[in-house]
């Protein structure tokens, strides 16, 4: 591991808008109290996982400011950059989590979050990797787990192959699709909604040329909520 990286990874320990897995060997982790031990107010919460540095979920919490906000990442280094600007433009509705996404439910309680983003994830196209796709069955489960009934899924993605494989999950599931997109850009864009945030990535597939694509889904069947 780089200089830079371990530094990052040790200052993330001093910093107040990061928890890490590692904190909770001693004392119980914030499940089901993040609204009034970690934020301090009781707005709705919203993930966004596998978040990277960031740039989603500080955008959403620059937009929704009656909303809290926790990215969460298992790679400290691309944390620490998102909290460092979080902190440098005054957010206090942001929190990032540094966690495997499949140990969600270890710390937050049940019904906790109101909404999830999945923003440009590892698409995992091999068929032997398709548990590892944050839009299959296991995560789904997952989600179901610490969400409440009524919660949306929002996908956005530069994957077709990805794209295809979680309608594909929708309809074996019976769930809800509240909005589908096949290209941000050119059908249905709107200018200075959550879906005109870009992150690094993003930007530099619109300069490849890549269709990203969107679609929003309830989590649960209608017959279940």
């Amino acid at each position: 591991m780089g200089k830079n990286k371990l530094q990052r990874y040790s200052e993330n320990k001093t910093l107040e808008n990061v928890l890490e897995h590692t904190d909770f060997k001693n004392q119980e982790p914030p499940a089901g109290t993040w609204s009034e031990t970690v934020f301090g107010n009781q707005f709705p919460i919203t993930l966004e996982l596998a978040c990277g540095k960031g740039e989603y979920t500080i955008n959403l919490a620059k937009r929704f400011k009656n909303r809290n906000f926790v990215g969460v990442d298992i790679k400290g280094d691309r944390i620490w950059k998102g909290a460092k600007r979080a902190f440098r433009e005054h957010l206090t509705n942001v929190r990032f989590l540094r966690c495997y996404i499949d140990h969600l439910d270890q710390f937050f309680g049940k019904s906790e979050i109101h909404e999830i983003w999945i923003t440009f994830p590892d698409p995992f196209l091999k068929k032997s990797d398709a548990k590892k796709r944050l839009t299959s069955p296991k995560f789904l489960d997952i989600y179901r787990r610490v969400a409440r009934p009524d919660a949306l899924v929002h996908l956005k993605t530069d994957s077709e192959p990805l794209f295809r494989y979680t309608q594909s999950v929708i309809r074996e599931q019976r769930l809800t699709v509240d909005e589908k997109i096949e290209d941000v850009y050119t059908d249905g864009f709107r200018d200075g909604g959550p879906l005109a945030i870009q992150t690094y990535y993003e930007k530099k597939h619109l300069e490849d040329q890549r269709t990203i694509r969107y679609i929003r889904f309830l989590l649960n069947s209608v017959e279940s909520l």
